[in-house]
């Protein structure tokens, strides 16, 4: 039997961190938690702890780390802010680090736990919009792997395997196009926070949902995708995708696509990122095709959703 994979979960309140840990509990004999971190939800993080039993616990501000050693009584290590993070994800028992953290505070965790030699499963976009070149500089000189989590690169990483990178033509990440695909732009003002908040097939944390109503999670993805593959702005293609079963396809010169397929359930991408680059049972659902009837695909419409465009235009400019 192989050694279980000890696993750190940096934002283990938030939607991914959820995910992440329904993921760990489905494979006790492959899994075990580590550490796990947070932020203000004290209560939840609490009850996890209780669950999985890590090793310690992390706190973003001292306040609440000292509130929830309070409720602990003192049965788990809890240490708060940079250095506890820095601390954890460099410790020996860690094979592996789940980064989804929200927006730019994954940069400095995930920067850490590369340092450190640690594979990191990324669901944390944002780590490489603002840092893709360095963060990409650490994964080459540290030789260790830098998963996706987004469902659209990892579907594009299953899609890769055995391909020769020179044969790849291009990369084409699907969207759902979001609660709003279909509404007059004229008809945009009169949107309220949870009609933004309603996305139709995903289940997300709300600045993701938010984001992909306008189409600014794409544009981000786009970006990662850059930085993940190495393709150009050029050869990387945004197509709107309402079911949300193709999660990605990947073109190669002789005009074939391979396209990953699946649910729409953040678990399945979660479970291939903690597994890669093996595959284990799971029950997550399963595509039904007599209910799914049809797959449609549009052209993003660019002058509805700007965002996407502006992501591109960021790109091409380069930087961070």
């Amino acid at each position: 039997m192989k050694k279980r994979k000890n696993i750190a979960i940096l934002g283990s309140t938030g939607s991914i961190g959820r995910s992440s840990l329904e993921v760990i509990a489905a494979c006790p004999d492959r899994f075990r938690l580590t550490y796990l971190t947070g932020h203000r939800n004290i209560e939840l993080l609490r009850e996890q702890v209780k669950l999985f039993k890590p090793r310690a616990v992390v706190v973003r501000e001292e306040g609440n780390a000292a509130l929830l050693r309070d409720r602990m009584n003192g049965s788990t290590e809890i240490l708060s802010g940079e250095e506890g993070l820095r601390e954890i994800v460099g410790r020996d028992d860690v094979d592996i680090v789940v980064s989804s953290l929200v927006g730019f505070a994954g940069l400095k965790p995930t920067l850490w736990a590369l340092e450190a030699g640690k594979d990191v499963a990324l669901a944390n976009k944002e780590t490489l919009v603002t840092g893709g070149e360095v963060i990409m500089r650490k994964v080459r000189k540290n030789r260790v792997r830098l998963l996706p989590v987004d469902s659209e690169h990892s579907a594009i990483l299953q899609c890769l395997q055995g391909e020769n990178p020179e044969s790849i033509a291009r990369l084409i990440l699907t969207a759902s196009g979001g609660p709003f695909l279909h509404l007059d732009k004229k008809k945009f003002s009169t949107i309220t926070r949870a009609q933004a908040l309603a996305h139709p097939t995903w289940k997300m944390g709300s600045k993701v949902t938010i984001d992909s109503a306008t189409l600014m999670n794409k544009g981000l993805e786009v970006i990662e995708a850059y930085w993940l593959f190495g393709l150009p702005a050029e050869k990387i293609d945004v197509v709107i995708h309402p079911q949300s079963i193709i999660h990605s396809m990947v073109e190669f010169v002789d005009g074939s696509i391979k396209a990953q397929l699946g649910v729409p359930d953040m678990k399945i991408p979660i479970q291939y990122a903690l597994t890669y680059p093996e595959r284990f049972p799971a029950s997550y659902g399963k595509v039904d095709f007599a209910a799914l009837r049809q797959i449609t695909f549009f052209e993003p419409d660019r002058e509805k959703f700007r965002c996407l465009g502006l992501a591109y235009q960021a790109l091409r400019m380069g930087g961070t």
